[in-house]
């Protein structure tokens, strides 16, 4: 596995991450914990060194699984994990709005660092950003953590660039993490070239669309109450038909390439700038491997325009998230 280092950060990671809240949250009910144990440990045999979880993620019981299973890995892996959330084991999916009050922020990282088994978290995230905190004083309180050797490299994720901006200069941010795919570019408009201009690494989420882009979900696809895809207007029928067509560009590029539709949508990803990571998400071994192959995927400049060429002519349907939930982005 090659590696790559989050922007001007010595943070240096496997090129592909791997995303662990579906093994426990989101999408239908947690996997089976000792199945979920093994496929991380599978994923550290493979190279990779980059895991990513959150508190709210469960809650709590993602980091459990991850730190568990980490355990017998400690200084060969980067562990990122996220604060900001108030939670609520009674409220919907065990969240009840933002907190990202300095006092909480230090609270939330003492329960993170018992279940994640670590000294230090290596990459400690504000999940969203809480607009009745001012960002300065969110920096500040994350400053204090790593000068107390509490946490490592301070990351945003779905923050706007101004805001990073206004982070960056009181704490430095080594990592911003937001959606970013073939079907979500938002990011190219301000927050890279930002992340760019300071030297901050970037990890897209949902760099398969959630699936999506692996071309496995057809339009008439159905999803559980459980699977939170179920209450995504782009995850709708009508927008899963519309949105076929990027499904087509990816199809015409993978037989091309000889490699499956998910490579080619990392492979895009990767091709973008040297310090953006991926963390595509799975519960299944098959699946690792497959998101870990995109590494030997070369696309030429030539597939590169083809494929932004073709793209621009697609309009993708449906927002990526319900309005309430989208008001919490791009922040």
């Amino acid at each position: 596995m090659q590696k790559r280092k989050l922007g001007k950060s010595n943070l240096e990671v496997s090129t592909i991450g791997l995303g662990c809240m579906g093994m426990s949250y989101s999408y239908g009910p947690p996997k089976e914990k000792q199945e979920m144990i093994a496929l991380i440990r599978a994923a550290v045999e493979r190279g990779v060194t980059f895991f990513d979880t959150a508190e709210a993620y469960g809650p709590y019981i993602n980091e459990e699984l991850v730190g568990e299973a980490l355990a017998p890995f400690r200084g060969q892996v980067v562990i990122a994990t996220k604060f900001g959330w108030k939670i609520d084991l009674k409220a919907e999916r065990g969240l009840a709005g933002l907190d990202s009050r300095p006092e909480h922020i230090k609270e939330v990282a003492e329960g993170s660092l018992k279940r994640l088994r670590v000294d230090a978290i290596d990459l400690y995230y504000q999940h969203r950003v809480d607009p009745e905190v001012p960002i300065e004083d969110v920096a500040g309180a994350v400053k204090d953590l790593i000068q107390q050797g509490k946490v490592k490299h301070f990351g945003l994720s779905e923050a706007a660039a101004k805001t990073i901006r206004r982070a960056h200069a009181v704490q430095p941010i080594s990592a911003v993490q937001s959606e970013y795919s073939l079907w979500h570019r938002d990011p190219e408009k301000e927050v890279l070239p930002t992340c760019e201009e300071l030297g901050i690494g970037f990890v897209p989420y949902s760099p398969l669309g959630k699936g999506f882009l692996t071309g496995k979900i057809g339009e008439n696809a159905k999803f559980d109450s459980s699977d939170f895809r179920s209450i995504l207007p782009r995850f709708t029928s009508e927008a899963l038909k519309a949105n076929q067509a990027l499904i087509h560009l990816l199809s015409s590029i993978a037989e091309r390439k000889k490699a499956p539709l998910a490579q080619i949508a990392l492979a895009w990803l990767l091709a973008q700038k040297p310090w953006i990571v991926p963390i595509p998400g799975t519960t299944k071994l098959d699946r690792l491997e497959e998101n870990i192959g995109a590494v030997a995927v070369e696309l030429t400049p030539d597939d590169l325009r083809d494929i932004e060429s073709a793209s621009s002519k697609i309009t993708i349907q449906g927002a990526r998230y319900p309005e309430q939930i989208e008001r919490m982005t791009n922040r």
